[in-house]
């Protein structure tokens, strides 16, 4: 192995389920070594309500990943959602005197701290400022100023926020797990990361990633974010939504959606379960007028989501789908009518070592989560877990997020 190597961890965590991706970056290859997923609970619509539930199923699920990969896993870059997250367009501008001054790294941060002073609410932490537009001299479409000359440089920029104490909440239910977050992202940002192409986010795309209580929207144009929204409505309201209208325990109403639900057309095969030593036997019509319902409604609000961005229609290259949910049989199809747009499902791309077993649409935001760690300043190899004692739960608080600036 490349002394030069080093090890990142994408931490995926979910109001279902937990997901992670260890990758060991070697030279310019990226290389799967470690995953995992288990079950989670103690989150309500992506928002950490019990602490204890998150950190146990960090801790066990890290275990399963330590011992595939071989290595400890002390940090990660780890995803954030809820309708929480906003989406915010801010302006700046600074002088820096003579007309021949050398813009600096001192500059362009200067000018994001102005652009975000008094836009950005105290009980908001930034994740991420994404530059849009740089302006020298009044000269605009500067994408990146650095080493240009000028005496007056302003900014159109795109800022990701989300309310503290659900940072801090999720900060800490890593920490008592003993995983350090180095930084939070948006989930459907971290699946934009995995599966879309450059080609994709510079002539203008929206990813949708459907998860189990949430669906949050990440809009790309000319290569940069645009926009982030989040929607209160996942998967798991079809399971909900079976189960009351067909009189039925939700799990078996999740075994029904997962065997027979579907966006596209219905086929000839009737709807039964074996459940124990009975079948039962469903109204196939019934089940398919109530998953079409829930996903049209889901759908109408992601629509409206674009609309309220200015993109609806707007997308050359289309919707593409993530997470668990877009494993619905025929989803596409229903999309494609309901949001008049090309729809494809989205798979992790340009991963090396056993990425086959990850190329899931439920597994896009833990390997966009360890992309983007790849690229940040490596924080050292992870140790070696030959001689490593059992995970503990417990362990420090850690309050502080790593921002762009």
């Amino acid at each position: 192995m490349d002394n030069n190597s080093h090890f990142v961890v994408g931490l995926d965590i979910g109001t279902e389920n937990v997901r992670s991706v260890v990758l060991n970056v070697d030279k310019d290859s990226l290389n799967v070594v470690g995953y995992g997923a288990i079950k989670n609970n103690g989150m309500r619509k992506g928002i950490v309500a019990d602490l204890t539930g998150p950190a146990e199923a960090i801790d066990k699920m890290l275990g399963e990943v330590e011992r595939m990969s071989g290595y400890e896993v002390n940090s990660a870059f780890v995803s954030i959602n809820g309708s929480h997250l906003l989406s915010t367009k801010v302006e700046g501008m600074i002088a820096m005197g003579s007309p021949d001054h050398e813009l600096t790294l001192d500059d362009l941060h200067r000018i994001e701290e102005v652009s975000v002073l008094g836009r950005i609410p105290a009980n908001r932490n930034v994740l991420d400022l994404v530059p849009i537009e740089y302006r020298l001299d009044g000269q605009g479409g500067i994408k990146d100023p650095l080493g240009m000359t000028g005496s007056r440089l302003e900014l159109k920029a795109n800022v990701i926020s989300a309310l503290t104490p659900n940072c801090e909440n999720l900060s800490r239910a890593t920490e008592n797990a003993s995983v350090h977050a180095d930084r939070l992202i948006p989930s459907c940002v971290a699946a934009g990361r995995a599966v879309l192409s450059p080609r994709q986010r510079e002539n203008g795309v929206a990813l949708v990633d459907l998860g189990s209580a949430t669906t949050s929207v990440a809009i790309y144009e000319e290569g940069d974010l645009q926009h982030v929204g989040v929607i209160p409505a996942g998967s798991n309201n079809i399971t909900n939504d079976l189960a009351i209208v067909l009189e039925i325990d939700t799990e078996i109403a999740e075994m029904l959606k997962r065997k027979y639900a579907t966006g596209g057309e219905l086929d000839d095969k009737p709807a039964i379960l074996k459940i124990g030593r009975e079948e039962h036997k469903f109204d196939k019509e019934k089940l398919d007028e109530v998953v079409k319902a829930r996903l049209n409604d889901i759908f109408d609000r992601v629509r409206k989501e674009l609309k309220s961005a200015h993109y609806d229609k707007r997308l050359p290259e289309g919707i593409v789908l993530t997470g668990g949910g877009a494993h619905l049989r025929d989803i596409d199809l229903l999309a494609h009518r309901t949001l008049e747009a090309s729809v494809r499902i989205g798979l992790a791309k340009n991963l090396g070592g056993v990425a086959d077993a990850i190329l899931k649409p439920e597994y896009a935001a833990a390997a966009g989560l360890a992309i983007l760690a790849s690229e940040s300043a490596p924080a050292g190899p992870i140790r070696s877990t030959a001689k490593k004692p059992a995970h503990k739960s417990g362990g420090g608080f850690f309050t502080k997020l790593f921002s762009k600036f």
